[in-house]
């Protein structure tokens, strides 16, 4: 039996990607509609995506094959669905995130924090959760775990080093007053130091556990807040201007930071609770009493403390990619607020016309990037030297294109195509309307019910694949059937969008997972129990935010005129 099942194993990729498209055919053979072969096209690349029998990015491209020879829609149509306005944000982000890591930015802002935050265990893990969370709202999310996981790991190798020094001074005092030690019961003495040292070593290895989760947890969680901080929000605001191109910016940088951030605040500060009551304990030592505990502390704070030291002064190429970071930042918040006029409506307006949208604000700081010197340029030309003279008078920018193309995850940018390109087919084919009128019956059901029942699956479902390709299948889904119940879209949508970043119980689910668990603190059971405490926390969180705030920032209460809209022209 067993090796019956190493035989089918080692040839499933192969059964997959060749038997698969052989047994969905009967689907177009007796039903030849233009709808069923749009079907056949998603099911085949859900399949595709789940297993990863060829890359995510790879089987993204299969619309531009497969529509122009099933005749759901021409070549044309569909290439131009790869590179919108949305993959241009995404893009501008993406490159603004490499000049941060390329000046290590974001290292000398987690240090700066760690050390504003303290070294006691229960302020070190909060503060490591914020700063994680923070940096993965504008960096990637596992560039931020790489970053942050060595820090957490020299961190407790150093209060694991002073731990041992402090036993042996405290073993040889006591040798030294042997008459003391003497007078207690002898088989007290034996009994109590292996159990003290036992539990010693179990905190030890729960604290390890502890600090290493809460870096992968607060990366995926981070990545929820910002428009650009995780690919999920990306499709979902890609997915609204295919699906509802009246909507123009119901979604922006703006409402959706308005929306998601405190979600992410509630997320972050429940997770340290749970994680301080699973490994730590609500007790005084986590926050850092006793002898051995306040030199562990004090050793943990001077490793920072060194670590931040070497990263010298603050460099010229480190204050213009802060700049320029403020400067996005600033111009993303201020284009259009929403509750007063922004700088949009000056010049780039009219009427119904937006000129300018996230996507130009993206772009225009990422070319700032490789225009701005990375060093000073020198314009005392009497006083060179024979090198200066013979040096460039403008200093190298702070990025170049060889970098940069190399740091850039293209792979992404053909998945949110891919996504695109689904949704169009799904629109064009009649696909969208026919799931729409299958799920009117659904409208007996509470709004509230339907919203916490579909993000639930959208949870279970990301922890075994991609969490771009869950909200590239389920978005189109759920914005037809919202049609079709009379539903606002976004009251489905937002909450199946941030739950496609719940992946916290598996080391394969996401590679924050995958990087913490190399380290080998960690027990794939200790992933699974904690991670599933993790997503019921997730999906409570959203479903608060859906119901509260986001009611009055998206108008969740009525129909919106835009989502009775289709997009009959390319």
């Amino acid at each position: 039996m067993a090796s019956a099942l190493n035989y089918v194993c080692k040839f499933k990729s192969f059964v997959i990607l060749f038997v698969t498209p052989i047994l969905l055919l009967p689907l177009i053979l007796l039903m030849p509609a233009k709808f069923v072969r749009c079907a056949y096209v998603i099911i085949l690349m859900a399949i595709y995506w789940c297993t990863e029998v060829i890359p995510l990015a790879v089987t993204a491209l299969m619309p531009v094959l497969l529509f122009p020879l099933l005749k759901i829609l021409d070549s044309k149509q569909v290439c131009i669905q790869y590179m919108k306005d949305t993959n241009m944000l995404f893009l501008g982000g993406l490159i603004v995130a490499v000049a941060v890591e390329r000046w290590n930015l974001h290292k000398r802002i987690a240090l700066r924090t760690l050390l504003w935050v303290g070294a006691k265990p229960a302020q070190l893990m909060l503060g490591f959760m914020g700063i994680t969370a923070f940096l993965s709202m504008w960096i990637s999310n596992t560039a931020t775990t790489a970053m942050m996981v060595p820090i957490v790991e020299a961190v407790l190798q150093q209060m694991e080093a002073t731990g041992s020094t402090t036993e042996a001074n405290l073993g040889a005092l006591e040798l030294v007053d042997k008459g003391k030690t003497c007078e207690l019961p002898g088989s007290q003495a034996l009994s109590e130091g292996p159990a003290m040292g036992l539990r010693e070593k179990r905190g030890r290895k729960n604290m390890c556990k502890a600090m290493t989760l809460c870096v992968c947890y607060a990366a995926s969680i981070g990545g929820t807040a910002t428009l650009t901080g995780t690919g999920p929000n990306v499709v979902l605001l890609g997915q609204m201007h295919e699906l509802f191109p009246g909507s123009r910016d119901t979604v922006n940088f703006a409402s959706w930071f308005g929306f998601a951030f405190p979600n992410m605040l509630i997320m972050l500060v429940l997770t340290w609770l749970w994680l301080q009551y699973t490994y730590m304990g609500f007790n005084f030592k986590s926050w850092g009493c006793g002898l051995e505990r306040r030199n562990k502390d004090k050793a943990a704070y001077e490793l920072l403390r060194e670590e931040y030291r070497k990263l010298g002064p603050f460099s010229f190429a480190e204050v213009n990619v802060l700049l320029c970071f403020f400067l996005l930042v600033g111009l993303w918040f201020s284009r259009d607020p929403g509750f007063m006029p922004g700088w949009l409506s000056v010049a780039w307006a009219e009427g119904k016309t937006e000129y300018a949208s996230d996507a130009t604000v993206a772009i225009l700081v990422a070319m700032l990037l490789f225009i701005l010197p990375s060093q000073k340029p020198k314009f005392n030309f009497c006083s060179q030297t024979e090198e200066e003279r013979k040096a460039p008078f403008y200093p190298p920018a702070l990025l170049d294109w060889k970098a940069t193309q190399e740091k850039v995850p293209w792979g992404i940018v053909l998945l949110l195509g891919g996504g695109f390109a689904l949704a169009k087919g799904c629109e064009v084919s009649g696909l969208s309307e026919w799931m729409g009128k299958q799920m009117e019956p659904l409208q007996a059901v509470p709004p509230a019910v339907i919203s916490l029942i579909l993000s639930s699956i959208v949870a279970v479902f990301t922890e075994c694949t991609s969490n771009v390709a869950t909200t590239t299948l389920f978005l189109p889904i759920f914005a037809s059937m919202s049609r079709a119940i009379g539903l606002n879209p976004l009251y489905v949508m937002l909450p199946c969008t941030l739950s496609a970043s719940f992946a916290f119980m598996f080391p394969v689910a996401t590679p924050p997972n995958a990087i913490v668990f190399a380290y080998g603190h960690l027990k794939v059971s200790d992933m699974v129990k904690t991670g599933l405490m993790m997503n019921v926390i997730g999906v409570f969180c959203v479903f608060l935010a859906v119901n509260t705030w986001g009611r009055v920032i998206f108008d969740l209460d009525s129909f919106p005129d835009w989502a009775n809209m289709t997009r009959t022209e390319t």
